[in-house]
Protein backbone atom coordinates (compact mmCIF):
# COMPACT_ATOMS: atom_id res chain seq x y z
CA UNK A 1 0.00 0.00 0.00
CA UNK A 2 2.78 2.25 0.72
CA UNK A 3 4.56 1.42 -2.34
CA UNK A 4 1.28 2.66 -4.64
CA UNK A 5 1.56 5.75 -2.11
CA UNK A 6 5.15 6.40 -2.94
CA UNK A 7 4.51 5.89 -6.91
CA UNK A 8 1.67 8.34 -7.31
CA UNK A 9 3.89 10.72 -5.35
CA UNK A 10 6.16 10.47 -7.93
CA UNK A 11 4.51 10.36 -11.06
CA UNK A 12 2.74 13.55 -9.51
CA UNK A 13 6.04 15.16 -8.93
CA UNK A 14 7.18 14.61 -12.53
CA UNK A 15 4.23 15.88 -13.98
CA UNK A 16 4.16 19.19 -12.11
CA UNK A 17 7.87 19.70 -12.69
CA UNK A 18 7.44 18.87 -16.91
CA UNK A 19 4.62 21.23 -16.61
CA UNK A 20 6.45 24.47 -15.27
CA UNK A 21 7.03 26.92 -17.92
CA UNK A 22 7.54 30.69 -17.14
CA UNK A 23 3.98 32.21 -17.80
CA UNK A 24 6.14 35.06 -19.89
CA UNK A 25 6.61 32.77 -22.20
CA UNK A 26 3.25 32.09 -23.10
CA UNK A 27 1.03 34.98 -22.38
CA UNK A 28 -0.19 36.88 -25.69
CA UNK A 29 -0.12 40.86 -25.63
CA UNK A 30 1.22 40.79 -22.59
CA UNK A 31 2.14 44.97 -22.54
CA UNK A 32 -1.55 45.78 -23.78
CA UNK A 33 -3.23 48.22 -21.29
CA UNK A 34 -6.93 48.50 -20.76
CA UNK A 35 -8.67 51.43 -22.37
CA UNK A 36 -5.23 51.67 -24.49
CA UNK A 37 -6.57 52.66 -28.28
CA UNK A 38 -5.15 51.21 -30.93
CA UNK A 39 -6.45 51.99 -35.13
CA UNK A 40 -8.12 48.82 -36.48
CA UNK A 41 -6.01 47.18 -39.48
CA UNK A 42 -6.73 46.82 -42.80
CA UNK A 43 -6.06 44.08 -44.98
CA UNK A 44 -4.01 45.05 -47.90
CA UNK A 45 -4.88 43.57 -51.00
CA UNK A 46 -2.13 41.10 -52.03
CA UNK A 47 -1.93 41.25 -55.86
CA UNK A 48 -3.05 38.16 -57.98
CA UNK A 49 -0.22 35.51 -59.06
CA UNK A 50 0.05 32.38 -61.52
CA UNK A 51 -1.82 29.94 -60.34
CA UNK A 52 -4.33 31.74 -58.21
CA UNK A 53 -8.29 31.16 -59.77
CA UNK A 54 -10.69 33.58 -59.73
CA UNK A 55 -14.11 33.39 -60.07
CA UNK A 56 -14.86 36.13 -62.36
CA UNK A 57 -19.17 36.91 -62.75
CA UNK A 58 -20.52 40.12 -65.03
CA UNK A 59 -24.20 40.95 -65.15
CA UNK A 60 -25.95 44.20 -66.18
CA UNK A 61 -28.88 45.48 -67.06
CA UNK A 62 -29.21 43.01 -70.27
CA UNK A 63 -28.76 39.73 -68.64
CA UNK A 64 -29.08 38.10 -72.05
CA UNK A 65 -25.77 39.82 -73.10
CA UNK A 66 -24.35 38.71 -69.72
CA UNK A 67 -24.51 34.54 -70.93
CA UNK A 68 -21.64 36.18 -73.38
CA UNK A 69 -19.23 37.17 -70.99
CA UNK A 70 -19.63 34.40 -68.23
CA UNK A 71 -18.40 30.75 -68.60
CA UNK A 72 -20.95 28.52 -68.86
CA UNK A 73 -18.88 25.61 -68.21
CA UNK A 74 -20.07 24.04 -65.24
CA UNK A 75 -17.59 21.20 -64.94
CA UNK A 76 -14.75 24.26 -64.26
CA UNK A 77 -15.09 26.39 -61.03
CA UNK A 78 -13.02 29.96 -61.21
CA UNK A 79 -10.19 30.88 -64.05
CA UNK A 80 -7.09 29.81 -63.54
CA UNK A 81 -4.36 32.20 -63.78
CA UNK A 82 -1.42 30.92 -66.20
CA UNK A 83 1.99 30.76 -65.88
CA UNK A 84 2.09 33.84 -68.08
CA UNK A 85 0.05 35.58 -65.79
CA UNK A 86 -3.13 35.19 -67.88
CA UNK A 87 -6.63 34.51 -67.69
CA UNK A 88 -8.80 33.24 -70.38
CA UNK A 89 -12.48 34.67 -70.38
CA UNK A 90 -15.42 34.42 -73.34
CA UNK A 91 -16.07 36.85 -75.51
CA UNK A 92 -12.80 39.08 -73.88
CA UNK A 93 -9.74 36.86 -74.39
CA UNK A 94 -6.72 36.95 -72.93
CA UNK A 95 -6.25 39.46 -69.90
CA UNK A 96 -3.09 40.03 -67.86
CA UNK A 97 -4.37 39.04 -63.99
CA UNK A 98 -0.67 38.46 -62.64
CA UNK A 99 0.40 41.57 -60.45
CA UNK A 100 -3.02 43.31 -60.31
CA UNK A 101 -5.22 43.78 -57.30
CA UNK A 102 -8.43 42.52 -57.62
CA UNK A 103 -9.96 45.65 -57.74
CA UNK A 104 -7.47 46.63 -60.35
CA UNK A 105 -8.23 43.74 -62.42
CA UNK A 106 -12.34 44.64 -61.79
CA UNK A 107 -11.65 48.17 -63.25
CA UNK A 108 -9.24 46.27 -65.98
CA UNK A 109 -12.45 43.85 -67.20
CA UNK A 110 -15.22 46.58 -66.55
CA UNK A 111 -13.08 49.25 -68.61
CA UNK A 112 -12.77 46.40 -71.51
CA UNK A 113 -16.36 45.49 -71.23
CA UNK A 114 -17.39 48.97 -71.94
CA UNK A 115 -15.39 49.48 -75.16
CA UNK A 116 -17.49 46.78 -76.63
CA UNK A 117 -20.64 48.85 -75.94
CA UNK A 118 -22.65 45.71 -75.81
CA UNK A 119 -23.81 45.35 -71.70
CA UNK A 120 -25.73 48.49 -70.07
CA UNK A 121 -23.96 49.35 -66.75
CA UNK A 122 -21.84 46.27 -66.39
CA UNK A 123 -20.72 44.87 -62.97
CA UNK A 124 -17.70 42.41 -62.57
CA UNK A 125 -17.47 40.86 -59.28
CA UNK A 126 -13.80 39.12 -58.71
CA UNK A 127 -13.36 36.48 -55.84
CA UNK A 128 -10.50 34.58 -55.00
CA UNK A 129 -11.29 30.97 -54.44
CA UNK A 130 -7.87 29.28 -53.53
CA UNK A 131 -7.04 31.57 -50.60
CA UNK A 132 -5.55 29.56 -48.09
CA UNK A 133 -2.54 29.42 -45.65
CA UNK A 134 -0.32 26.95 -43.74
CA UNK A 135 -0.16 26.59 -40.17
CA UNK A 136 2.46 23.74 -39.21
CA UNK A 137 5.12 22.93 -36.61
CA UNK A 138 4.10 23.43 -32.67
CA UNK A 139 0.12 23.52 -32.59
CA UNK A 140 -1.97 21.51 -31.43
CA UNK A 141 -3.29 20.98 -35.31
CA UNK A 142 -0.96 21.78 -38.05
CA UNK A 143 -3.43 22.33 -40.91
CA UNK A 144 -3.97 24.38 -44.58
CA UNK A 145 -6.80 26.64 -43.87
CA UNK A 146 -9.13 27.50 -46.45
CA UNK A 147 -10.19 31.34 -46.22
CA UNK A 148 -13.55 32.01 -48.12
CA UNK A 149 -13.94 35.61 -46.91
CA UNK A 150 -10.73 36.46 -47.92
CA UNK A 151 -9.14 37.98 -44.86
CA UNK A 152 -7.90 36.13 -42.10
CA UNK A 153 -5.52 37.53 -39.49
CA UNK A 154 -2.26 35.06 -37.89
CA UNK A 155 -4.31 35.32 -34.20
CA UNK A 156 -7.08 33.57 -35.98
CA UNK A 157 -5.05 31.41 -38.07
CA UNK A 158 -3.34 30.17 -34.95
CA UNK A 159 -6.71 29.70 -33.52
CA UNK A 160 -8.42 27.30 -36.25
CA UNK A 161 -5.02 25.28 -35.97
CA UNK A 162 -5.76 25.01 -32.20
CA UNK A 163 -3.10 27.01 -30.62
CA UNK A 164 0.23 27.09 -29.84
CA UNK A 165 0.93 23.99 -27.42
CA UNK A 166 2.67 25.48 -24.25
CA UNK A 167 5.85 24.43 -25.91
CA UNK A 168 5.98 26.39 -29.13
CA UNK A 169 8.07 29.89 -28.86
CA UNK A 170 5.18 32.56 -29.26
CA UNK A 171 8.04 35.18 -29.73
CA UNK A 172 9.79 33.63 -32.84
CA UNK A 173 6.96 32.76 -34.61
CA UNK A 174 8.05 31.99 -38.65
CA UNK A 175 6.22 33.80 -41.40
CA UNK A 176 7.08 32.52 -44.77
CA UNK A 177 5.30 34.44 -48.18
CA UNK A 178 5.56 34.93 -51.61
CA UNK A 179 5.90 38.51 -52.62
CA UNK A 180 7.37 39.71 -56.47
CA UNK A 181 8.74 36.34 -57.26
CA UNK A 182 10.42 36.02 -53.99
CA UNK A 183 9.69 33.96 -50.68
CA UNK A 184 10.52 36.36 -47.83
CA UNK A 185 10.51 35.51 -44.06
CA UNK A 186 9.56 37.38 -40.86
CA UNK A 187 10.18 36.62 -37.34
CA UNK A 188 6.78 38.22 -35.30
CA UNK A 189 6.70 38.43 -31.99
CA UNK A 190 2.98 38.12 -30.41
CA UNK A 191 3.74 37.90 -26.97
CA UNK A 192 4.18 41.63 -27.48
CA UNK A 193 1.12 44.70 -27.79
CA UNK A 194 2.78 45.79 -30.28
CA UNK A 195 2.05 42.77 -32.77
CA UNK A 196 -1.81 44.28 -32.97
CA UNK A 197 -0.65 47.01 -34.86
CA UNK A 198 2.11 45.03 -37.41
CA UNK A 199 1.49 44.92 -41.07
CA UNK A 200 2.06 41.30 -40.53
CA UNK A 201 -1.58 41.00 -38.16
CA UNK A 202 -3.53 39.74 -41.67
CA UNK A 203 -2.12 36.63 -43.54
CA UNK A 204 -1.72 36.81 -47.28
CA UNK A 205 -2.67 33.92 -49.92
CA UNK A 206 0.14 30.96 -49.30
CA UNK A 207 1.13 32.36 -46.59
CA UNK A 208 3.43 29.70 -43.99
CA UNK A 209 3.37 29.90 -40.52
CA UNK A 210 5.63 27.97 -38.60
CA UNK A 211 5.91 27.72 -34.99
CA UNK A 212 9.15 26.39 -33.83
CA UNK A 213 9.33 24.46 -30.19
CA UNK A 214 10.95 26.09 -27.19
CA UNK A 215 14.56 24.51 -25.86
CA UNK A 216 12.31 22.90 -23.18
CA UNK A 217 10.31 20.90 -25.82
CA UNK A 218 13.30 19.40 -27.31
CA UNK A 219 15.31 19.01 -23.72
CA UNK A 220 12.04 17.36 -22.84
CA UNK A 221 11.75 15.19 -25.14
CA UNK A 222 15.32 14.09 -25.27
CA UNK A 223 15.22 13.50 -21.52
CA UNK A 224 12.42 11.33 -21.70
CA UNK A 225 13.08 9.28 -24.18
CA UNK A 226 16.75 7.75 -21.92
CA UNK A 227 15.53 8.82 -18.86
CA UNK A 228 11.79 7.65 -18.26
CA UNK A 229 12.66 4.09 -18.75
CA UNK A 230 15.06 4.40 -16.22
CA UNK A 231 13.17 6.19 -13.80
CA UNK A 232 10.37 3.70 -14.17
CA UNK A 233 12.49 0.35 -13.98
CA UNK A 234 13.70 2.09 -10.69
CA UNK A 235 10.23 3.17 -9.34
CA UNK A 236 9.27 -0.67 -9.82
CA UNK A 237 12.16 -1.90 -7.77
CA UNK A 238 11.94 0.50 -5.34
CA UNK A 239 8.27 -0.61 -4.64
CA UNK A 240 9.00 -4.00 -4.37
CA UNK A 241 11.59 -3.58 -1.61
CA UNK A 242 9.57 -1.29 -0.06
CA UNK A 243 6.50 -4.05 -0.33
CA UNK A 244 8.90 -7.04 0.82
CA UNK A 245 10.12 -4.54 3.70
CA UNK A 246 6.63 -3.91 4.93
CA UNK A 247 5.41 -7.54 4.89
Amino acid sequence: MAGRYFLSFLLGSLLIVSACTSSKKIVYFQDAKDGEARKVLTTIEAPIQPNDILNIVVSSLSPEEDVKYNRTDNTTKGYLVNNDGNIQMPKIGSVMAAGLTKKQLTDKITSIILEKKELLNPIVEIRQLNFEVTVLGEVTNPSVINVPSEKISLVKALGLAGDITIYGKRDNILLIREEDGQRVTRHLNINSADFLTSEYYYLKPNDVIYVEPGKAKIATTSRAQTIIPIVFTGITTLILVLDRVIK
